[in-house]
């Protein structure tokens, strides 16, 4: 094999793509450590294939730059950048074999036939398909198809592996090993990648880092459990899930919410000093962006559906006295009543109704099996469950 580059950083700095009047991308600053994967995530048309196509070279940026590994390329042509991209569809040759298909860009670079397959077939032997290498597109199946457009990126030995939608056409028991292989294979080779997906789960198992695109715009850019538990903006939390998102407004000591008092999470300051916290930075470094404000600043409160607890409604009465309402705010309980319970396997959904206001609660089977609909129930919010970002942070 060809001696392998040194793991590459990979620097976008102030991109902007149009298309005409449509801003596909705009002025997106991001930055992919080398040796790690990063996974841009975001809903349909938010621009993320724009960025790859910009990063591989097959578009250029109306404004902004690239830099690979210390190396201004937004001016290269893809074939010089260092980078290789893999399309969500394989795009294999149909009249080649796998290891003529996988030895091409080696045949394009001029690397001797016998050296080219001698590469290649240890590279279809890394991801799994030793002995296939005679076999043409049409008698591969979907995931053998997809290892090999892998192979024959991997073989090029790039400084940055882009893939686009890696996994979304292939069937679902077949994604697990495929994004296994990829991990275990960009792990082994320090090979700086960025994996581009609209799926949140898929988005949070494969990268080491995790950046967040809507429109055109990067609003978050942090570690998975970051920006699944410190959302940046109220539109992260809503696409990434699992999350609640309600109108809020910050007191002294606790927050209100159209379901009631609710205790301040404990990253936000202490009572009415105008302190920030319970916002994180869009760069990931859990900085704070902006102050939640004095007590009376409006917010929005983000409440994890995995740490809320559903308890029989005994303890706690809905009275409205001044001593109901002090221990409900202190303890973050809520009188509501089950609307639905949907069994998932080893989980389950529960919705319960609080005011008017419908909300998820989602646990391990064996602790919401008591909770069928009509139940009334209090519903636990602890600390631990809050987060907050300010009003109209979702941008």
């Amino acid at each position: 094999m060809t001696e392998r580059h040194a793991p590459a950083a990979l620097h976008l700095r102030g991109v902007t793509k149009r298309y005409g009047e449509v801003v596909a991308l705009d002025g997106v600053d991001l930055e992919v450590a080398p040796g790690l994967i990063t996974t841009l995530v975001g809903p349909s048309g938010c621009g993320k294939s724009p960025l790859l196509g910009v990063v591989a070279g097959l578009t250029a940026p109306t404004a902004g730059r690239v830099h690979l590994g210390g190396r201004d390329v937004t001016d290269l042509p893809a074939e010089r950048r260092g980078a290789v991209l893999v399309f969500q569809e394989h795009r294999l040759f149909p009249f080649l074999t796998a290891l003529e298909d996988v030895a091409f860009g080696l045949r394009m670079r001029g690397v001797p036939r016998r050296e080219r397959d001698r590469q290649a077939a240890e590279m279809l032997e890394r991801v799994g398909l030793g002995g296939l290498g005679g076999r043409r597109p049409a008698e591969l199946s979907g995931g053998q198809r997809q290892r090999v457009a892998l192979a024959r990126a991997l073989v090029l030995d790039p400084q940055v592996l882009l893939l686009d939608e890696p996994l979304s056409s292939l069937d679902p028991h077949l994604r697990d090993g495929l994004r296994e292989l990829v991990v275990e294979l960009q792990l082994e080779r320090e090979l700086t990648t960025l994996v581009v997906t609209h799926d949140r789960e898929e988005a949070v198992a494969f990268g080491d880092r995790l950046a967040v695109l809507f429109d055109g715009r990067l609003h978050q850019h942090a570690g998975p459990r970051d920006v699944v538990e410190r959302p940046a903006t109220g539109e992260v939390a809503r696409f990434i899930g699992a999350t609640e998102v309600l109108p809020g407004r910050r007191m002294r000591d606790r927050v209100m919410s159209p379901i009631g008092p609710l205790p301040l999470p404990a990253g936000v300051s202490g009572p009415g000093d105008g302190g920030s916290g319970g916002v994180v930075g869009a760069d990931g470094s859990g900085g704070v962006v902006g102050a939640l404000g004095a007590a009376g600043a409006d917010v929005e409160v983000v409440l994890r559906r995995d740490r809320l607890r559903l308890r029989a409604a005994a303890a706690v009465t809905d009275s409205g006295s001044g001593a109901d309402d002090q221990v409900r705010s202190e303890r973050g309980l809520l009188v509501g009543r089950v609307a639905a319970a949907r069994y998932l396997g080893t989980r389950t959904r529960v919705t319960v109704t609080i005011d008017g206001h419908e909300l998820t609660v989602e646990a391990p089977s064996a602790e919401l099996a008591a909770f069928g609909a009509g139940a009334a129930v209090t519903l636990e919010v602890p600390a631990e469950a809050v987060w907050l970002v300010p009003a109209g942070s979702s941008w």
